[in-house]
């Protein structure tokens, strides 16, 4: 875990701590949203005095103490945070572990505590099974077996799963929505909608004909409450009904008339999973997919609700209300005296069907989706009066870091080209692996040297077919641990492109990783640094070097810093992709191809790379073909 990380992780769980105790609320959102800042952050929290952090939009002045205090007790060897030790002496530590259950916030777990003696997960269970759950106030029989669910589901409620596994999934529900009589859309939202890098559920706005609207609340009175037979709008949509029939829907968490949650199968084999055995991933894995039927007037303002971030609708509602309105999922309304919502009097929205005409009531462009994460950013948008083009996946027109069955790959080199030629791309580069990744079957010298000839030959061969794409003679050439390349400078010049990457040696300290990549970016012959700290989400943190040496090094060479597309890397990671386009340094986006089905990342790595805020021109894999070679040939030659 990276120092950043740690900081972050202790801000959040004081947020938890703060509610827990029944202190002042505001303070608790103010760590809640300083942990995420820090977690954002693509430089060291280290690096950083007191006046760097309060100029941090979400950290205050005595925030910004308890994060030097941690810094500063980290470089001691005992990382700490005087009142967070404090808090955690008041807490029973078995509440921390009963908030991870879905659907239990601090307010009712703190009731739980202090009215029922609950503490941990064990008492809790008691609770539930001799009914005294049921005393708490606003805790009725479907909460208690949402809990009791949540419960019996464990950590596997709680794991965030990596995009590649939860999109397709999301896409798999979404087509068989769609397919659904009256159903005229379906959009996915939440955080996968943002292309964040792991998930924790899935969120689906489906639109219909019928979708309930909003009508005014029936009142309180004698003959409401002797009323005891549901009506008609209490009942499930038919969406909602046909939703939780589902194949792959294992357990309905609840279900109402609009709306669903519920726990559905997620396929592993979506995607090239590289490990993950029955004792890190259960046999049939499941996570949350909520559904929620949203009729079409309000369907923009839910979309752009429901995708969040929290903090982004938080700005947003903000500046509604600086200008006279209110912002909420049903649209933007005029601001009024009256404490009833305004969708439920009647009242006509400003804007409400479509995102866009929202951002512009607002007075602001249309923000992407993958851009809704850094509240300041929108400041920055309004005052140029647009967002940055970002690069999309038509932009892609090559991908730089693939291999054969020369070495761990699938595919021949003539299988490589076919599906190159089936994405439209005019360049396509070898890069087997170098000697040292003996366990993926590394090219020696000799064997480099060989295929470097046939594919001289196979380029003529394919110029004589009229089939217009280059192929590249390059390798993936591993970065020892002293920063040295795997293979000499002689053979390397032979080479039309060098990937170098870190393979080994990945718990390196942070001041020797940051030496030993330093030493990589800056080698005449080496084009791009691949996978730049070898992590695996979920599974390996890798290196954790100084990233804004590395990019001020990467500008300087003009060295391209590879986003590796595969959902289980990743890496560059968005927050240092942001650093990189803002330094103005070159970018890759490669598919680090193995097989054919490995091309289909690339949507992921455009994810991370629009979250970073890269555009077309810092992209080398969006440059035209003659762009892309003069680069490739100014470096070292």
């Amino acid at each position: 875990m990276s120092l950043n990380e740690a900081v972050a992780q202790r801000l959040s769980e004081m947020s938890k701590l703060l509610e827990l105790l029944g202190e002042n609320q505001f303070k608790a959102i103010a760590h809640s949203r300083a942990a995420r800042v820090v977690e954002s952050l693509a430089d060291s929290v280290e690096s950083m005095d007191k006046p760097a952090l309060v100029a941090l939009d979400g950290i205050g002045d005595k925030i910004a103490d308890k994060i030097l205090e941690f810094c500063a007790s980290a470089s001691k060897g005992s990382p700490h945070i005087a009142e967070h030790e404090k808090m955690l002496k008041q807490v029973p530590p078995g509440l921390l572990e009963i908030l991870d259950i879905p659907g239990l916030g601090p307010k009712t777990v703190r009731a739980m505590w202090q009215e029922l003696k609950i503490t941990d997960k064990v008492s809790l269970k008691k609770a539930i099974d001799s009914g005294s759950l049921l005393k708490l106030p606003r805790m009725g029989e479907k909460a208690v077996e949402k809990i009791k669910s949540g419960l019996a589901l464990g950590e596997e409620a709680t794991r965030r799963i990596a995009i590649g596994l939860a999109l397709p999934m999301a896409e798999r529900i979404a087509d068989e929505l769609r397919a659904i009589k009256g159903v005229q859309r379906v959009e996915i939202a939440g955080s996968l909608r943002r292309g964040r890098e792991t998930i924790a559920d899935i969120d689906l706005l489906v639109q219909t004909a019928d979708a309930p609207g909003v009508a005014p609340k029936l009142r309180s009175s004698a003959k409401s409450k002797a009323t005891t037979s549901k009506s008609k709008s209490d009942e499930p949509h038919p969406v909602i009904e046909a939703f939780c029939s589902l194949p792959d829907v294992r357990d309905v968490i609840s279900k109402g008339p609009t709306r669903a949650s519920v726990r559905a199968v997620i396929n592993l084999h979506s995607g090239r999973w590289k490990g993950g055995g029955p004792d890190e991933h259960p046999k049939e894995p499941t996570m949350q997919v909520d559904v929620r039927v949203i009729p079409d007037r309000s369907f923009g303002a839910a979309l752009m609700y429901f995708t969040g971030s929290k903090d982004h609708n938080v700005a947003l509602r903000q500046r509604a209300l600086a200008q006279e309105q209110t912002l909420n999922e049903y649209g933007l309304f005029p601001e009024d005296e009256e404490e009833t919502p305004p969708q439920d009097r009647g009242i006509s929205p400003i804007a409400s069907k479509t995102e866009a005409e929202i951002y512009k009531a607002l007075g602001l462009p249309y923000i992407p989706p993958e851009l809704r994460e850094h509240p300041a950013d929108i400041a920055e948008f309004q005052k140029a009066g647009k967002v940055p083009k970002l690069v999309d996946l038509a932009d892609i027109k090559c991908d730089l870091h693939a291999h054969t069955t020369d070495s761990d790959g699938r595919m021949s080199m003539r299988e490589l080209v076919e599906n190159a030629l089936k994405r439209g791309f005019h360049t396509i580069a070898v890069t087997d692996h170098s000697k040292s990744s003996a366990i993926a079957n590394g090219l020696s010298p000799e064997r480099l040297r060989d295929q470097i000839k046939t594919i001289r030959a196979l380029n003529k061969a394919l110029k004589s077919e009229g089939l217009d794409i280059r192929v590249l003679a390059g390798s993936e050439v591993d970065i020892l641990a002293d920063g040295s390349l795997d293979f000499d400078d002689e053979l390397l010049a032979e080479l039309d492109i060098v990937v170098a990457s870190p393979h080994a040696a990945l718990s390196q300290d942070p001041a020797t990783a940051t030496k030993r990549l330093l030493k990589a970016i800056s080698h005449p012959l080496v084009h791009i640094i691949g996978h730049p700290t070898g992590r695996l989400i979920n599974r390996r943190h890798g290196l954790d070097p100084a990233m804004d040496e590395l990019i001020t090094a990467a500008k300087e060479h003009r060295t391209a810093l590879e986003i590796n597309a595969h959902w289980m890397r990743l890496d560059l990671r968005d927050v240092h992709v942001r650093a990189a386009t803002r330094a103005g340094a070159l970018i890759a986006i490669d598919c680090d191809d193995h097989e054919s089905s490995d091309f289909d990342n690339l949507r992921f790595g455009i994810s991370t790379a629009r979250r970073g805020m890269l555009t077309p021109d810092q992209c080398v894999n969006a440059w035209p073909r003659e762009k892309l070679l003069a680069w490739l040939k100014s470096k070292g030659r």
